[in-house]
């Protein structure tokens, strides 16, 4: 069967609630800034050269890899600049709906976990078992297009089918051998690492620099080079995630600015409203009332 495909679009932020999938075909496409989301992430890797950046680890994809990206986890696709087309399937689901398609024995969500001991962002699994994930996204992505009787529980189904077949594989030990997907980076590990463990603090280039060994003008080059980001942004963009995360546990926003490291409110403020095109409180507002 033949899967249509769409035209990219940039946009990192959902339109529909409860879930959004994605089919992408691109010849030429310059590689996607880093960013991050508010809801949770399936990828399903078609064809081309790319190399994913996820929270400072490196994976190089290989045809019928899966990703997980939980909300809030900073990543971006290298695409290689050859003339191999760049196809793959992406799933965007919110994260209260995801709970709901789970109960108390069930969690749905634990694939995304990165707080356990076995997680990991990639998936490499057999290929009877990749086409069975790949079927399942195939058949939610031509669902989800409809307006026949009973589409949206139907769709709604296929999600839920999805999410435990990958939960399945990626719990139970499905995953094939990754030695030779994830780069170890000495370099670009321990500073996001150090970045992440002190967020709170002042992070100068130079005082990260001093602390590392080495001189700020390489330190900016490599990174630049690694990420495709400036390290100020990252630091930025890291701040604003934690920023995010306390205030849905209901921190006052005037705390948040210092726990996060601003300097004044007024520059969390602004650089929040940027990021986001919200102010913090309207966040706040939004993000509660989607949970209740």
């Amino acid at each position: 069967m033949k899967i249509s495909t769409q035209d990219f679009q940039s946009r990192q932020h959902m339109i529909r609630t409860e879930y959004e999938v994605f089919h992408y075909l691109d010849r030429k496409l310059h590689d996607v800034q880093l960013h991050h989301h508010d809801f949770y992430e399936v990828y399903l890797f078609l064809s081309g050269r790319v190399t994913y950046f996820v929270e400072g680890k490196s994976y190089v994809l290989k045809p019928h890899d899966i990703l997980f990206i939980a909300p809030n986890e900073l990543h971006q696709a290298v695409i290689s600049a050859d003339t191999q087309a760049y196809e793959r399937m992406v799933l965007w689901i919110d994260r209260q709906f995801l709970k709901t398609l789970g109960d108390t024995t069930t969690d749905l969500e634990q694939c995304f976990n990165t707080t356990l001991l076995t997680h990991t962002n990639l998936l490499r699994l057999s290929p009877d078992h990749f086409q069975l994930i790949k079927s399942e996204l195939l058949q939610l992505l031509i669902t989800s297009k409809e307006e026949a009787f009973g589409s949206k529980l139907l769709s709604h189904s296929y999600v839920q089918r999805l999410m435990i077949l990958l939960n399945r594989y990626a719990l139970l030990g499905k995953n094939e051998d990754l030695n030779d997907a994830i780069l170890v980076n000495d370099f670009l590990e321990p500073i996001t690492a150090f970045i992440s463990e002190n967020l709170s603090q002042e992070l100068t280039l130079d005082g990260i620099a001093t602390h590392f060994y080495m001189s700020k003008f390489y330190l900016m080059r490599e990174f630049k080079r690694q990420t495709g980001t400036t390290i100020h942004q990252y630091i930025m963009q890291k701040r604003l995630v934690l920023s995010k995360q306390l205030i849905l546990e209901n921190m006052p926003i005037s705390d948040v600015s210092a726990q996060c490291g601003f300097n004044t409110y007024s520059h969390f403020f602004r650089a929040f409203k940027d990021q986001y095109e919200m102010t913090p409180k309207q966040f706040y507002n939004f993000m509660h009332a989607e949970i209740r």
